[in-house]
């Protein structure tokens, strides 16, 4: 009489074991289907218990998929796009005066062969604006950018550094003091706006201050009480930005193809807007230029 053998998925999941417990019952005596008869249904649970956890894995996909709302996409991964631009000043720049830090000796020491002035209009030799915050005011539908790296506020010879910081909707910065001086840190935001008020103090080799700003703001001015002539910014958005370097030049990466409005801001000379296309893959270019006043 010939014998079946056991289905092709158990056997080839149990293997030599289930083999030798399966032979015991062509006339092996019954000692050795007692020795085995551990292992076949050791083997036995194993199986059945892949078989449970395969029927599962199966049932959670399928579950995803029902209710899963037509049509839900997340945000559109980075296609490589990106706007590069140039910021400028036309005409004379406004003097910016020395700055005397006389009665902060730590500091001025610092600054002994290279004076510094303010800095609320930065120019370089070919006309470049610094500083100057370009993000996306209208045409971003993502979710808050917030960039990869925390942004960190510093205060080293009795700067703020940088003297303009971009950063995210509700994105933790690290406000540090690497001065040998005792500072307080006087953020000011639009009164009666979601964005609360604050003034700590921060002295030498304290730990750094950590904050965040629950909504958009362009820009948080932020001063030190102790020291009248230090003065930075804090420019607060949803979307992507850039911030323009000592030429000028500014980026703003990883954009999905779109129609969107930019923004170029500046502390002394305020807003100027452009609209622009950004294709698939493609880079596009967005220069702005402010009048002197």
């Amino acid at each position: 009489m010939q014998q079946s053998s056991p289905p092709g998925g158990l056997y080839a999941f149990l293997g030599r074991d289930f083999s030798c417990a399966f032979l015991s019952l062509n006339g092996r005596p019954a000692t050795t289907i007692i020795r085995n008869s551990h292992i076949l249904m050791k083997a036995l649970h194993g199986y059945k218990l892949a078989s449970i956890l395969a029927t599962g894995l199966t049932l959670i996909v399928a579950f995803a998929v029902i209710v899963s709302p037509p049509g839900a996409v997340s945000d559109a991964p980075p296609t490589g796009a990106s706007i590069t631009g140039t910021v400028k000043l036309d005409g004379m720049p406004p003097h910016q005066r020395p700055i005397d830090m006389s009665k902060e000796p730590s500091c001025d020491a610092l600054h002994k062969n290279h004076p510094i002035t303010g800095e609320g209009v930065v120019v370089g030799p070919d006309g470049g604006l610094a500083n100057v915050v370009v993000y996306i005011s209208e045409g971003w539908s993502g979710s808050v950018a917030t960039p990869a790296a925390e942004p960190q506020f510093t205060q080293k010879g009795c700067q703020y550094l940088p003297h303009v910081l971009g950063l995210g909707v509700d994105q933790h910065l690290k406000v540090v003091n690497s001065d040998q001086a005792l500072h307080n840190v006087h953020a000011i935001p639009l009164s009666g706006g979601p964005n609360p008020e604050w003034n700590r103090s921060q002295g030498p080799g304290a730990a750094p201050i950590d904050a965040s700003w629950p909504a958009q703001e362009v820009a948080i001015h932020v001063k030190c009480n102790i020291h009248p002539w230090m003065s930075g910014y804090m420019v607060v958005v949803k979307g992507p930005y850039g911030v323009s370097d000592t030429k000028g030049v500014y980026k703003i990466t990883n954009l999905p193809p779109g129609n969107y409005t930019l923004t170029a801001w500046q502390e002394t000379y305020g807003t100027l807007t452009q609209r622009i296309t950004v294709a698939a893959g493609k880079p596009a270019t967005a220069n702005f230029t402010f009048k002197a006043k």
